[in-house]
């Protein structure tokens, strides 16, 4: 199922980790003076061929490269949806988007901020509090804005750092950030000036987090911006390696962002015009990777990296606006689709875990697993109950080498925008239907990903009995949301 740059990539991860085939899982038990710190990171519109490791041809990243060179690479990881907003809802609740509170990017005219989360909903991070975690989030929130049940101080984080509005997170040169509930101006930007770059100033943020809270069990939840359109970074060493790389196609025409749900006149300010939109999109993703780096050497420096968990993955396919072009780059790896479509480009990702000592390096695995399964591992992890609202399986036992791992009858998601999507992954069947709003509704498709992983054939009409599982599947999984419903 995987394309030829990827299987280079996985040469180049082995070749890393000194081994000459993939290796079995094992269990490691490290003395642990504490409970393990959890580092999670999400990338905002990377695209699953991306990264190095993933298949990427035109630039590398090599602390991310590193960072599955020494622990475990997943190839069939699934965000929980195909925008923002939800995908960030299913993560923190740990329930798909039948039943997670947040479903799409819906804007709240006159605030700053999206639809909170709502009061009784349990989050990770509440989850990690139970266990005397210290709990930090850094980055794009997008889930209610300051004030309301759903900022992150009231579910579950002691520190919050960065864009409480994910629409104001489309610009990187902001006027302001937030820290809690207070407003930090940023010197210098005004919409016109661009003078700091807020990223660079979350990154100093999640940095002193850590460094604050070695000696304490922490949790912390980096919502990375990059790539995230619009395309721009800094004119410094990293944009230098690429302004002259690639033969480009500028992106002269800036335009408004609207919103995918709800007030569909909304405004916000346009992009800017990028000249240089490919060797933006290649430094955007190499900042990750320097980010990364960052972090891996904190964690060093303050000499807790091997009772220390890392996570990366992204929260959905690659972008299409602002210049960003996911054909140039195969941001998709070779996938069908892009962010917004739940065919596998828009919904697979890339994950990598690394645990020292715990899990083996060098791993490529293919469990299939996604954006909910967090929760029920988080409490596997801290010795918890697994909260009865998740719709996740812990992926626990596959991080340490056990054999009884668990594994989906199926995975599901919806999306309440561009007329009412739905999908379904059972085993190697993908089934899915799209414009649910007609009144003859988008016709029913159906894939073996074993031999049609970039969903090109579709078999529905061969295998009457898998739609009409899937079917059922798609009904029973679906709860009605007054904001969000499924057919608009």
């Amino acid at each position: 199922m995987l394309n030829k740059y990827f299987l280079l990539s996985i040469c180049f991860v082995l070749l890393l980790s000194s081994c000459t085939s993939i290796p079995t899982q094992e269990l490691v038990k490290p003395s642990q003076p504490k409970s393990p710190n959890i580092i999670y990171l999400l990338a905002d519109d990377l695209g699953y061929g991306d990264l190095s490791c993933y298949g990427q041809q035109k630039f590398r990243t090599p602390n991310i490269d590193k960072l599955a060179a020494q622990g475990m690479l997943f190839t069939q990881h699934y965000s929980g949806s195909a925008v923002c907003a939800p995908a960030r809802s299913s993560l923190l609740t740990g329930q798909h988007t039948g039943h997670t509170p947040i479903r799409g990017n819906r804007e709240l005219k006159g605030q700053e901020g999206q639809t909170p989360l709502p009061a009784e909903a349990f989050t990770i991070a509440e989850l990690m509090k139970k266990a005397d975690y210290q709990t930090g989030a850094f980055g794009k929130w997008g889930l209610g804005f300051i004030g309301t049940e759903g900022d992150p101080i009231e579910q579950g984080f002691d520190v919050f750092y960065g864009y409480n509005c994910q629409r104001m997170a489309h610009r990187y040169y902001p006027t302001h950030l937030w820290h809690n509930k207070e407003k930090i101006l940023l010197p210098g930007n005004d919409w016109k000036q661009k003078v700091t770059y807020a990223p660079d100033e979350i990154q100093k943020k999640t940095l002193g987090f850590i460094e604050i809270n070695a000696a304490n069990p922490f949790f912390a939840y980096i919502a990375l911006l990059q790539p995230h359109a619009e395309l721009v970074v800094p004119n410094d060493q990293i944009f230098a390696k690429f302004k002259d790389k690639f033969e480009e196609v500028p992106f002269e025409a800036p335009h408004p962002y609207l919103a995918d749900y709800g007030d569909k006149n909304f405004e916000f300010k346009k992009y800017s015009s990028q000249k240089k939109p490919y060797a933006a999109y290649a430094a955007m993703i190499t900042r990750i990777d320097q980010y990364v780096g960052e972090i891996l050497e904190k964690v060093e420096e303050l000499g807790i990296a091997d009772n220390t968990i890392i996570m990366f993955t992204s929260d959905n396919g690659p972008p299409t606006e602002g210049g960003a072009n996911p054909d140039f780059f195969n941001s998709s790896g070779g996938l069908r689709g892009v962010k917004r479509d739940l065919y596998e480009g828009g919904i697979r990702v890339p994950f990598i875990v690394n645990w020292p000592g715990t899990v083996k390096k060098g791993t490529i695995n293919n469990h299939l697993s996604t954006f909910y399964d967090l929760m029920p591992t988080l409490a596997a992890l801290t010795n918890q109950s697994v909260p009865p609202t998740t719709d996740g399986i812990s992926f626990l036992p596959t991080l340490v080498g056990k054999d009884n791992q668990m594994q989906h009858e199926f995975l599901y998601w919806e999306f309440p925008a561009r007329g009412g999507r739905q999908a379904v992954r059972m085993g190697n069947w993908k089934g899915l239907i799209y414009d649910l709003n007609k009144k003859k509704k988008g016709a029913f498709e159906l894939y073996d990903l074993t031999i049609d992983p970039n969903e090109s054939k579709n078999i529905a009409k061969e295998h009457p009995a898998i739609v009409e599982r899937i079917k059922e599947i798609m009904k029973k999984e679906h709860e009605d949301s007054v904001l969000f419903p499924l057919v608009p």
